[in-house]
């Protein structure tokens, strides 16, 4: 497919609507040609806006006149949106959204210009459907209670453990086999918890209130459970935990949960945690490289609850290979039955490093509808009972261009997740992959560090990664130099 650029610079917005319609199609963007090969779409911004598109034997062109910068985006977004519904029958249900942050968008309309403007723009502008409309405004209105407990002062800190017992086919995340590389955890582990004093030294020293932790991966509780009691009583011996509100630990895969590590996390104040089945099924489970069955995964449950975790969340996907609506609506009843405090509903991303991408597996219009109806029936059946949304984000290449929503009871919402979907307030990362994202208090302005990705990298190149993190207290002594006069 080629996106040809004619005088004007939106082609990343362009590319990433042209996207939602062709998710399996390699997108050649051009600038300024002068001739055109089929199959291709031409948007062009010169007297007025056009835009063209050529595809297997769909030939058809819309103009407009000229607006300012943004609304010149805007409107050649809505031209090409409008000729790739007409030529392919999709609707997409987000409409011309390819952000991550909806809701996020929607926040800022409403509190810009009213609920009203941001409703119309939302229904008008960018066709948004009245259904995804509706889930934003929920979620928004729940998020907002939580965002304002954050202030000025306000971090959260991210911990990556880089490790799984196998990589799932769908993940694309910078991990590896706990297995390949043994002779690389207790290194890593040991220059994590330093990189870990050196982060809470840093928060010290910037008078920083740390609202939340979170670990995640990979699966942390690929690690043993004395690796685990380490880490975690260097968070609690290094950092002032007595503004933390929630620490978070993602024991994801049931296959690697313990006794043994279940009392470490306990014992070291760790609040909440995930098992994730992602399926119940286990032929599903098996397609998509999961080493462990439906049974271990309600045997761990139980186990965690035996041991006294009264905040479980649970990941399940929407759209997985091989997977039915007859037996997603199995699992999802079984996991709400039951009961855990959080339910977290994914819709399959077909990442471009995954394993299922690799295979050569497609994102297609029957799948598109079966995610579709999967997402509408766990709607249905969290409301039902007593879950609300409380985040949302999106993907790249989602199937049918759908979305991952967090659900909990009332009152056991994740405030890390929040955190981080709205960019409320600076995130340290610490870890193999982490990114440490800074937020000017004042301006807003986000200034990303990152980490080294593979735990080879993190341990040959630990002083160098140290180094970066001086930029943090730069960051903010140059925010406190030009914050605004009140």
């Amino acid at each position: 497919m080629n996106l040809y650029i004619q005088n004007h610079k939106f082609h990343y917005e362009l590319e990433n609507l042209t996207r939602l319609f062709y998710p399996n199609e390699k997108i050649n963007v051009i600038n300024d040609a002068v001739e055109f090969i089929e199959p291709y779409i031409i948007t062009s911004l010169d007297s007025g806006l056009s835009v063209e598109v050529n595809i297997s034997g769909f030939n058809k062109k819309l103009n407009s006149g000229l607006f300012d910068d943004e609304e010149n985006e805007r409107m050649l977004c809505e031209m090409l949106y409008k000729l790739l519904v007409e030529k392919t029958g999709v609707t997409p249900p987000w409409g011309m959204i390819t952000g991550v942050r909806p809701v996020k968008l929607y926040r800022s309309l409403k509190n810009q210009y009213g609920v009203e403007y941001a409703d119309n723009r939302f229904r008008e502008k960018l066709f948004v459907s009245e259904k995804k409309l509706e889930l934003t405004k929920t979620t928004e209105a729940i998020e907002k209670k939580i965002i304002d407990i954050s202030n000025d002062k306000s971090c959260s800190l991210y911990i990556a453990i880089p490790f799984c017992p196998t990589r799932c086919k769908y993940c694309s995340f910078v991990q590896m086999s706990i297995e390949r590389c043994k002779h690389l955890v207790e290194p890593y582990v040991e220059l994590l918890r330093r990189e870990i004093e050196e982060t809470a030294a840093i928060v010290k020293k910037l008078n920083l209130r740390l609202e939340t932790v979170y670990m995640g991966g990979g699966t942390p509780t690929s690690l043993s459970a004395e690796q685990l009691d380490r880490i975690l009583k260097t968070v609690n011996d290094s950092f002032d935990m007595e503004s933390c509100k929630e620490f978070t630990v993602e024991a994801g895969r049931p296959d690697t949960i313990t006794e043994a590590k279940l009392i470490s996390l306990k014992e070291n104040k760790v609040d909440r945690i995930s098992i994730n089945p992602q399926t119940l099924n286990d032929e599903v489970l098996a397609e998509i490289g999961r080493k462990h069955t439906a049974g271990q995964t309600i045997d761990a449950y139980k186990l965690a609850r035996n041991i006294g975790f009264n905040c479980i969340n649970m990941d399940l996907i929407a759209g997985l290979p091989s997977d039915t609506f007859s037996s997603f609506k199995d699992t999802l009843d079984r996991v709400t039955d039951l009961n855990p405090e959080c339910i977290t509903v994914h819709t399959l991303s077909m990442k471009r490093s995954s394993t299922l991408t690799q295979d050569g597996t497609q994102i297609n219009k029957d799948g598109a509808v079966l995610a579709a109806d999967m997402l509408d029936y766990a709607g249905k059946r969290l409301f039902m009972s007593d879950y609300l949304p409380y985040y949302l984000y999106r993907q790249t290449r989602m199937v049918g261009n759908l979305e991952n929503t967090g659900w909990s009871k009332k009152g056991m919402e994740s405030l890390y997740n929040i955190f981080v979907m709205d960019e409320t307030h600076t995130i340290l990362g610490c870890g193999a992959g982490a990114v440490t994202k800074l937020k000017d208090p004042y301006s807003g302005y986000l200034k990303r560090i990152f980490n080294f990705k593979y735990p080879y990298e993190y341990i040959n190149c630990y002083e160098e990664q140290l180094h970066r993190k001086d930029e943090i207290c730069s960051f903010y002594e140059f925010c406190l130099k030009n914050r605004p006069i009140r």
